[in-house]
């Protein structure tokens, strides 16, 4: 006969368990916000894509009509997702601007470009804008 052999615990302490959880706080504290920025970034880039196409259109209208005056409506874009696109043109010059959809998760996000290739971005949500280039993240272009 096998002498008895003390009972083992199996399992976890309450304090393993609660420094588990506080871990997996503190990471999800990081990931989240970086996930978060992440995916912004990615749909900003459907309007820098797009101001820059739309400013190839409108020049080639312009080569083609010697105004820019009537070139929103015929160079427009179609079947965006995550902003917005406007055109204020006249005659000889025009700007072009793309407004986030609060909907899409880009609400604070507005892009322009003119016909001189001048590059802004006028709203970034959470940070200071840019009047040089089109940001695509805080602190930086």
């Amino acid at each position: 006969m096998c002498p008895r052999h003390p009972i083992e615990n199996r399992g976890f302490t309450l304090i393993e368990l609660m420094i588990t959880v506080a871990i997996i706080a503190i990471l999800a504290a990081i990931a989240l916000p970086n996930y978060t920025q992440y995916v912004v970034r990615g749909k900003i880039a459907e309007a820098t894509s797009e101001l820059s196409q739309w400013r190839n259109r409108m020049e080639r209208y312009f080569q083609d009509n010697r105004s820019f005056e009537d070139g929103c409506d015929a160079t427009k874009p179609a079947g965006t997702k995550y902003f917005t696109y406007t055109c204020e043109a006249d005659k000889e010059s025009y700007t072009l601007t793309a407004t986030g959809i609060a909907a899409q998760g880009v609400n604070g996000y507005v892009y322009t470009v003119d016909e001189s290739n001048a590059k802004a971005t006028t709203q970034f949500a959470g940070a200071a804008a840019s009047a040089s280039c089109w940001q695509t993240r805080a602190g930086g272009c």
